[in-house]
C-alpha cells in the first residue's frame, strides 16, 4: 500500500497548546497563533529556496529550545524537509528526534515509517508501524476524566479512532508488507507476534495467520505449530490454511490417534473449500481441495482402508491437474501406489506413467515404484 509523502510543512496557526496529556492518549503537536514561534513557522513557509528552509528550521530549533512543543514540531517539519530534498538519513534523524519530544504522535510515526519505506529499511518501517497500532488501540483504554460522562468519553473515543483510522490503516498495511516481504522464518514470525497485539482484528488476520503457521512449519515447531492452527480454527472453523496445516501434520505423526485427526481435519478441508460441487471453483479452492482429498487418501491407506483412499486420490488428482504441478504428482504417486498395493498393476502403471512426466521431487520416486509395477507386471502379479 502507497501513501503519498505529507507536505514539508502543515499549517500550524491552531489556537492550542502542545499537549501530551495521558487522558487523551495520542500526542497533538500544536503552536498558538500570533506566538514569535508561529512568525518564525509562518516566515519558514513563505521560503521558496529548499536550502535556505532548512538553515531556517535549524535556527527554529535553537531560537526555542525552551520550548518543547516547537522542538518536537521543528524536528518534525525539518524531518520532512530533508525528505523532501532527498537526505533520507537526516530526514530519519531528525523525525527521531521529534518523536523523542512527542513520542504518542501518530503523525510523526506515519512520516517516520514513509520515510523508513523510501529507505527500504523493513525492520524501522515494521517498528514504526507497530508502535503506531499499539497507540491507535491505546485510545479505547484512555482513563475517564473527572466531570466527564461515560457516554461524553464514548464519543470521544469514536471521534479520535475516527480521525486517526486512515493513519492506522496505513501503518497495518506497511507492518503486514513487511511481513509477507520476509523469508526468513524465525524473524517473520517475531513480527507476528508483534503484529497481532498491535492490529487486532486486521482485515489481513487471514493472510497473517497463513504466514503464521508457514513460519513454525520452516521452523519445524510442530507443537506450536499445531497450537497456532487450532487458535486460528477457534476463530474461524472454516480457516482453510490451517486445516490443511493440522491435516498433513498429523498425517505424518507417529503419535496414536494421530492419523484419526488427519482425516477429521482433512473431511473439513474438503467441506470448507465446496470445490467438488462448484465446477467453477477458482484454482485456490481447487489446489485446497486436491490437497485435503489427497491427504485424506494417505491417511486412508495409514490405517489400511486402501480401497477407500483411491476414490479420494483419484478426485485430488482431478482437482489438481493443471492446478499445481507439484501436488498433482504427489496425488498421482500416492493413487498409484494405492493401485499397486492392491494389485491392480494395470492401473498402477498407468497413473505413474503420468506421474514421471512431471518434473519435481515426485519425479524420481514415481520412476522407482514404476520399475517396481512393471517387474510385478512381468511376473504376472
Amino acid at each position: 500500500m502507497k501513501r503519498s509523502h505529507w507536505p514539508v510543512v502543515l499549517m500550524f496557526a491552531f489556537p492550542l497548546v502542545f499537549s501530551a496529556f495521558g487522558r487523551a492518549q495520542l500526542d497533538k503537536i500544536s503552536i498558538p497563533a500570533g506566538t514569535p514561534e508561529d512568525q518564525a513557522l509562518a516566515a519558514i513557509s513563505n521560503e521558496q529556496d529548499p536550502q535556505k528552509k532548512l538553515t531556517m528550521y535549524q535556527d527554529f530549533l535553537q531560537k526555542f529550545s525552551a520550548n518543547p512543543a516547537a522542538v518536537a514540531y521543528g524536528n518534525w517539519q525539518l524531518s520532512q524537509a530533508y525528505q523532501a530534498a532527498g537526505d533520507l538519513q537526516k530526514a530519519r534523524e531528525t523525525g527521531d528526534k521529534a518523536l523523542a519530544g512527542s513520542p504518542r504522535n501518530l503523525d510523526i510515526l506515519v512520516s517516520q515509517a514513509s520515510i523508513a519505506q523510501q529507505m527500504k529499511d523493513v525492520p524501522k518501517i515494521f517498528d514504526y508501524a507497530v508502535r503506531g497500532g499499539e497507540l491507535y488501540n491505546s485510545i479505547g483504554k484512555q482513563t475517564k476524566p473527572e466531570g466527564m460522562s461515560d457516554s461524553e468519553l464514548a464519543q470521544r473515543i469514536e471521534e479520535e479512532k475516527a480521525a486517526s483510522k486512515s493513519s492506522d490503516e496505513f501503518l497495518e498495511a506497511a507492518a503486514f508488507n513487511a511481513i509477507a516481504g520476509e523469508t526468513d522464518p524465525r524473524r517473520r514470525m517475531a513480527y507476528i507476534e508483534r503484529f497481532t497485539p498491535a492490529f487486532p482484528n486486521s482485515r489481513f488476520q487471514e493472510q497473517i495467520a497463513s504466514y503464521a503457521m508457514m513460519s513454525l512449519s520452516d521452523l519445524k515447531d510442530t507443537p506450536r505449530l499445531i497450537a497456532y492452527a487450532e487458535k486460528t480454527l477457534t476463530a474461524d472453523p472454516n480457516n482453510l490454511p490451517a486445516l490443511l496445516l493440522l491435516a498433513n501434520t498429523y498425517v505424518d505423526d507417529p503419535k496414536p490417534g494421530s492419523v484419526a485427526k488427519a482425516v477429521t481435519y482433512a473431511q473439513r478441508a474438503i467441506t470448507a473449500a465446496k470445490a467438488d460441487a462448484a465446477p467453477d471453483a477458482d484454482r485456490s479452492r481447487k489446489v485446497s481441495a486436491g490437497v485435503a482429498h489427497s491427504t485424506l487418501g494417505y491417511a486412508y491407506m495409514k490405517q489400511d482402508k486402501t480401497a477407500a483412499a483411491i476414490p479420494e486420490l483419484k478426485s485430488a488428482a482431478a482437482l489438481l491437474k493443471g492446478q499445481d504441478d507439484l501436488q498433482y504428482a504427489n496425488a498421482l504417486y500416492r493413487l498409484g501406489f494405492a493401485y499397486a498395493k492392491l494389485s491392480k498393476t494395470t492401473e498402477a502403471r498407468e497413473v505413474l506413467q503420468e506421474a514421471v512426466k512431471i518434473s519435481g521431487p515426485m519425479q524420481q520416486p514415481s520412476q522407482d515404484l514404476l520399475a517396481k509395477v512393471n517387474a510385478a507386471r512381468a511376473k504376472g502379479k
